[in-house]
């Protein structure tokens, strides 16, 4: 199925529908108090995907108890389910890809973004995202993706924008790609069995499939922006007028944690095991992607300014609401 058929209206419809009946449904958003520990316990929505890494060595580091915080790690299946369940206070805490997080604060969704959650390396040839094919295809560049299917996980987000972006600059046409919405784990086998022509995958499945005859065709990141920041840590405008202050500690400990991650790329590598599916061979070959915890505003501009181009925004991308400036 072309993905051009598929409503843009629909891309993201059911993700952002529950998270604005969230916003409209009693909330049990009020912020944690401290225990008889003095700590404040927080829970944090992850993905099993390598940009979560210094959360988890946050927690072993006791980075955030320094800062008066007790995290619990609660990892969805995928982003779309984290920002309803920020909105409704499940979480406090939570992760997700730039663009999605821009369509929501289009649609009204009260979310803010307040630290970056990993960026781009800028490597056109080792980078945490890619666009791969069997070492057999004869695909050799952007251009040949026309009129070939392609998996990526999600419609109308960060996948196909920045294939559509590498396309477009080749001078062929986007809209004839034939994007297919496959979920992360079963993209190899796809690829293998000639399902799709091509697939985008991010860290730690690029190397896994890199590692099992996999080639990458390019990178699709370092096509739409130097270096790209793919996602942030965000939370709700409730929680930071409400509390101000939680949000602080969560920033700088996080900020900290990261400045911990960079420093120390072995303790990454160990910790991936805890909670993403990856043997210690391929785990050292993992790109690891450059940790910037500031949140990226050109980058997230050229990001939303991309999918306001390809539809999936429907106006110019509000990145300073989106940061809370």
């Amino acid at each position: 199925m072309i993905d051009r058929a598929i409503p843009r209206r629909t891309a993201l419809g059911s993700v952002l529908a529950l998270a604005l009946a969230a916003c409209s449904s009693p909330s049990g958003s009020s912020t944690p108090r401290a225990g008889a520990d003095g700590l404040r316990k927080v829970t944090v929505g992850v993905l099993p995907v390598v940009e979560c890494a210094p959360v988890y060595l946050g927690i072993k580091q006791g980075i955030f108890r320094k800062h008066g915080l007790e995290i619990t790690t609660q990892q969805f299946p995928g982003g779309s389910a984290i920002m309803p369940a920020v909105i409704a206070g499940q979480v406090q805490f939570g992760f997700s890809n730039v663009i999605s997080l821009l369509a929501a604060r289009e649609r009204g969704v009260p979310l803010l973004s307040v630290v970056g959650a990993g960026t781009s390396t800028g490597d056109r040839v080792r980078d945490i995202n890619a666009i791969v094919v069997n070492d057999s295809s004869d695909l050799r560049s952007p251009l040949d993706l026309v009129d070939r299917k392609v998996a990526i996980n999600a419609w109308n987000n960060l996948g196909d924008t920045t294939v559509r972006v590498a396309v477009k600059k080749s001078g062929g046409d986007h809209w004839r790609i034939q994007f297919v919405r496959i979920p992360f784990p079963e993209m190899p086998a796809k690829l293998t069995s000639g399902a799709v022509d091509a697939i985008w995958v991010s860290e730690p499945l690029r190397s896994v499939v890199l590692s099992g005859g996999g080639r990458q065709l390019f990178n699709n990141l370092t096509e739409t922006y130097p270096k790209v920041q793919v996602a942030q840590y965000f939370t709700t405008e409730q929680v930071k007028q409400q509390d101000g202050s939680l949000v602080t500690a969560f920033v700088d400990s996080l900020k900290e944690a990261t400045a911990y991650a960079s420093e120390h790329p072995n303790e990454v590598y160990g910790i991936l095991s805890s909670y993403v599916k990856v043997s210690a061979t391929v785990a050292p070959t993992i790109v690891l992607p450059d940790w910037t915890a500031d949140l990226a505003q050109e980058s997230t501009q050229a990001l939303g300014e991309a999918a306001h181009e390809f539809g999936t925004l429907w106006k110019a991308p509000d990145v300073t609401g989106l940061f809370g400036l």
